[in-house]
């Protein structure tokens, strides 16, 4: 690949989310994030800071500049209908406007939000009626957005949206001020594969939250596990290649949730009833890449000491992989 990711100098850094059992706030994860090499560290979680008043705040940016790290901010469900939901922050557009606030003191360019997960889709009016209320959220906020100067990566997450419904969401909201953080695992979970995800999504993309997945036939329709970057089933340097060509401006971070096995059941009598259009056209590809997966079996952690040792493995294996396919500026 190397070339076509590495003369656009695609920066490589990691998602907060990939290490969440050592429990690190911000300092910590900015010095891990030295430790690894790499150029990012997403902290998709506001948990992770002591204090968000814009002086504390700019005092982490300090601590980031200093040590050659550029912090991108998350945060969590922004649709006041999804299960997923939390009122912590306040109401869905206090919570979205507290985000582009901490973004802008942190210096990031972008605040990851998600609409919420795959059980939206069973809910009142379906996904389609969570994505109309999301865009609501998100149009009462685009004068925030731009007096801040930071835009809004929507996330197609835990199985809410299809690429295709999360590309609607956009240009319903507005692609000037909203765009897209990529997440390839979750791409999986809505029955396509992250290249032709990439494809739909990659002209959207402000960031991305990535990681590699075997999948394989099973009884129901497939199963997928996620794994760590480079022992999956993902073509990379055909993906890189692309993503270069689409957003060679996103980050590639790198969100390792590994060990788990999902069937995505789609053979089962009902399935396909939280899917008002339909199968969508991109399950034909994807059965096909599945046909030709290996099944995978599962990992436990004996201990929170083991899952901390095997998230750290996790990352970085993923990210020495990242560095032999030229991503990175750092060496």
């Amino acid at each position: 690949m190397g070339e076509s990711a590495s003369s656009k100098q695609l920066q490589l850094g990691y998602d907060n989310f990939a290490v969440r059992a050592m429990g690190w706030k911000a300092k910590e994860l900015i010095d891990y994030a030295v430790t690894l090499k790499v150029d990012t560290v997403f902290i998709t979680d506001l948990d992770a800071f002591v204090s968000l008043e814009e002086k504390a705040l700019g005092e982490i940016k300090k601590y980031g500049d200093d040590k050659g790290i550029k912090i991108l901010l998350g945060t969590w469900s922004i649709c006041p209908t999804s299960v997923s939901f939390k009122d912590k922050w306040g109401t869905a557009e206090e919570h979205l406007r507290l985000g582009l606030r901490s973004a802008k003191a942190l210096g990031s360019p972008v605040l990851r939000v998600v609409l919420g997960k795959g059980a939206d889709r069973n809910t009142k009016g379906g996904i389609e009626a969570r994505i109309e209320d999301t865009v609501k959220v998100l149009k009462a906020s685009k004068g925030a957005s731009e007096d801040l100067g930071v835009k809004i990566a929507m996330e197609n997450h835990a199985g809410d949206m299809h690429s295709l419904e999360l590309k609607s969401l956009v240009e319903q909201a507005g692609p000037d001020f909203v765009g897209v953080n990529l997440d390839s695992g979750n791409a999986v979970w809505t029955l396509e594969t992250p290249l032709e995800n990439l494809e739909n999504l990659g002209k959207y993309t402000f960031t991305t939250s990535l990681r590699d997945t075997q999948v394989w036939s099973s009884e129901n329709g497939v199963t997928a596990q996620w794994t760590a970057m480079g022992e999956g089933m993902v073509d990379w340097k055909t993906y890189f290649k692309r993503f270069a060509e689409l957003c060679p401006e996103a980050p590639v971070q790198i969100e390792t949730i590994s060990g788990f096995n999902r069937e995505l059941a789609f053979k089962k009598d009902g399935f396909w009833n939280s899917w008002s259009k339909g199968k969508p056209a991109s399950l034909t590809a994807f059965e096909k890449w599945a046909a030709v997966g290996k099944e995978k079996n599962p990992h436990r952690s004996a201990s929170k000491e083991d899952e901390q040792k095997y998230q750290l493995g996790e990352i970085e294996r993923s990210i020495a992989f990242c560095k032999t396919i030229g991503l990175g500026i750092k060496k």
